[in-house]
């Protein structure tokens, strides 16, 4: 069920992403009178009306699409009534990371300085010659 949903969720979001693609921006409107008028009277209607159903169309596949993503939440917390236990992802055990977090501070810190060094050398040989 859930493959399932997850690829009606990658269908909407495409369908989305064309839907706000193919609309025209709302400037457009302006570009036509400083251009000099050159749509008819018809054309301007025309594309009024698919405007006002790309937008109308935009909405229900944007609430579609958000109401599928919470679904496709809601069902990874699901329980499992056969066992009785959540179904979850397993766990892996909890080392101690101290030392090596440290270590690679260390390196870093290390790698750095270095690197500060050698452009402080780079700019002293350009200065003397």
């Amino acid at each position: 069920m859930e493959i399932v949903i997850g690829i009606i969720l990658i269908v909407v979001a495409v369908f989305l992403v064309v839907a706000v693609l193919m609309q025209s921006g709302k400037s457009h409107n302006l570009s036509g009178t400083i251009a000099g008028g050159a749509e008819t009277f018809f054309g301007k209607s025309k594309a009024n009306t698919i405007d006002k159903k790309l937008s109308k169309v935009t909405t229900i596949v944007a609430i579609v699409f958000v109401i599928l993503v919470l679904v496709s939440y809601l069902m990874q917390d699901t329980v499992d009534l056969t066992k009785g236990t959540a179904a979850t992802t397993p766990t892996v055990p909890v080392t101690d990371t101290a030392d090596t977090a440290d270590e690679a501070a260390e390196a870093a810190e290390a790698a750095v300085d270095e690197a500060v060094e050698a452009v402080e050398e780079a700019a002293a040989e350009e200065a003397n010659g």
